[in-house]
Parts: structure tokens; sequence; C-alpha cells
């Protein structure tokens, strides 16, 4: 099978983590959509799989957790009147993990915005960290309460910033833009965090990087995700990107290496060397007269 040069794929994938379009992709590689859909789909196994070896025994102190909206093929709203709608279709939220000290997305879940889905996101988060007690902040949002309890229980301290908006209706008249935030309200939910650390701010910018960087978050365009899998497969190496790829900018190496768990920036050719590894091996073509003997049989 003809197999693009690891340098040309790897591109294609810088390209994907950037932002561009698969469709843009597919005409500046010179190559058909369905080379740049299938790479896209062998790149998030590998980084799925990645993320599952190597973020794990994270020191994190301090977690911030947010969750970020998108939608599959339709807006939930328009769902029952769309046509042959997939499974998976409707609204779509990420759910992630921040390590506030080292920037390192710990833990992500792609799913909907239900108490389950927080319960996924903590249990994961709840592996991967070897502290012995970790200060977790989250939004208002009541389906962390639960799943923060159920996850940690005591073993945790835990605190919600739930931001207060201005109710003057001129203020909320912009389609995207939310009411002016008047302030804060900082409650203890378990254990004794440092008020003065409980804060969502990183996790908050992180999904404007999300945004930023995954053409299927663009609004107002036909980028969106079609299918839910080829949605969490984009998610999936965005984030080993964002964690073993790209250098912050503040801390001048990636979270990765921050947090202990590389020694060196990584690049996507690594990436495509996992992909590559977890393909399967090429068998041996079978002789004429073999394949006539199973056909008769």
């Amino acid at each position: 099978m003809n197999k693009l040069p690891a340098k040309d794929r790897a591109q294609i994938l810088n390209m994907l983590c950037e932002g561009a379009s698969m469709r843009s992709i597919s005409r500046i590689a010179g190559v058909s959509i369905n080379t740049v859909s299938k790479l896209l789909e062998d790149a998030g196994e590998a980084c799925l799989a990645l993320h599952d070896e190597k973020v794990m025994g994270v020191k994190a102190e301090r977690v911030q957790c947010d969750e970020i909206w998108s939608f599959c093929y339709a807006k939930q709203k328009n769902v029952a009147a769309a046509k042959a709608a997939p499974e998976g279709a409707g609204d779509v939220w990420t759910w992630t993990a921040l390590d506030a000290d080292s920037k390192l997305m710990i833990s992500y879940f792609v799913g909907d915005r239900s108490g389950q889905s927080a319960l996924i996101l903590a249990d994961d988060l709840r592996k991967r960290v070897s502290s012995e007690r970790v200060q977790i902040t989250t939004d208002g949002h009541n389906a962390y309460l639960g799943a923060i309890e159920e996850a940690f229980g005591a073993d945790a301290d835990y605190a919600t910033l739930e931001k207060v908006y201005a109710t003057d209706p001129a203020a909320a008249r912009g389609r995207y833009s939310p009411p002016v935030c008047i302030g804060a309200k900082k409650r203890v939910v378990e254990g004794e965090p440092d008020m003065t650390k409980v804060s969502t701010s990183y996790v908050e910018r992180s999904n404007l990087s999300i945004r930023m960087q995954n053409r299927r978050f663009t609004r107002l365009t036909n980028a969106f995700s079609k299918k839910f899998q080829n949605h969490v497969h984009a998610l999936a190496l965005y984030f080993a990107f964002y964690n073993f790829c790209r250098v912050h900018k503040t801390l001048r190496v990636t979270p990765a290496m921050q947090a202990g768990l590389t020694d060196r920036v990584w690049d996507l050719t690594d990436i495509v060397e996992l992909m590559d590894a977890r393909a399967p091996k090429p068998g041996r073509p079978k002789t004429y007269k073999k394949k006539q003997a199973e056909n008769s049989n």
C-alpha cells in the first residue's frame, strides 16, 4: 500500500493542529480528503494511547477544571429535523483538567454536560495524579460537586469559583458576548483550599487555545465535526501536540517537560512514528494455488 513520507504526514498533522480545515489541507498538500481523514483517525488513536501511557504519575498541586462547548453534525436544537443524523450528533462538551503550575493537560473527556461525564473526568484525573493531596477549582456547574466527591473523597481541597454577571439586558445583546462580569464568588466545598489560589483563569485560557487551534470549534463556518469519533480524534491529536510538542511561551519548555514526563521537545514526526508502530504489519501475499484451494472449500 502506498504511504506518504513521514515528513509529509507530519506536515499534514501540523496543519491540523494549527487550525487549518481538512479540505484546505488536502488542497495545500495535494492529497485526497480521504487521506487527510485517515491520517487524523490514525493519529488520534495513537495520541489517545500516548496520553494513557505517558500522562501518569503527575505531581500536581493545583488543578483547574472546565468544559467547552461545540457540536457534531448539527446543534442540539436542530438534530430532530436533521437528515440522517448519525449517532453522537448534537451538542458536544470537552471536559478538561489542567495543572495550574506546569500547564499540563492532565485529563480530558469528550461527551455531554451531565454528571456522568464529570465523573469520568474526575475518575481519570484521580488516576493520573500522584500527589497525596491536590487543590481543585471548578466553576459553579453542579455536575462537578458529586463527581469530585466520589473520585477524591476527602483527599482533595476543593473550591468553586462562580462568576457574577451584570443583569442589564443591554449588556447581553451580543450574540456571542456574555454580559459584563462584575465579580466572582469563591466557595469551599471540601477540605481547606488556599482561597488566594482558587482560580479558573488558566483553564479558561486553555479553552481559548482549543477554540483558536481547532477548526472544528470555529463558529459560523461549515468546518464543524460531522462524526463524533473524528471530533475525539482531532482533540486527542491537539492535546498530544499541546502537551509534548508546543513550547509554552511562559515556561519556555513544553508542559510535559515542565511536569517531568519527558526531557525533550517532541516533534510531530514522533507522532507519525507512533502511528507506524501501531499499524498492522503487512502479511505475506497468498499464492494463486492457495487462494484457489480456499475458494474451493
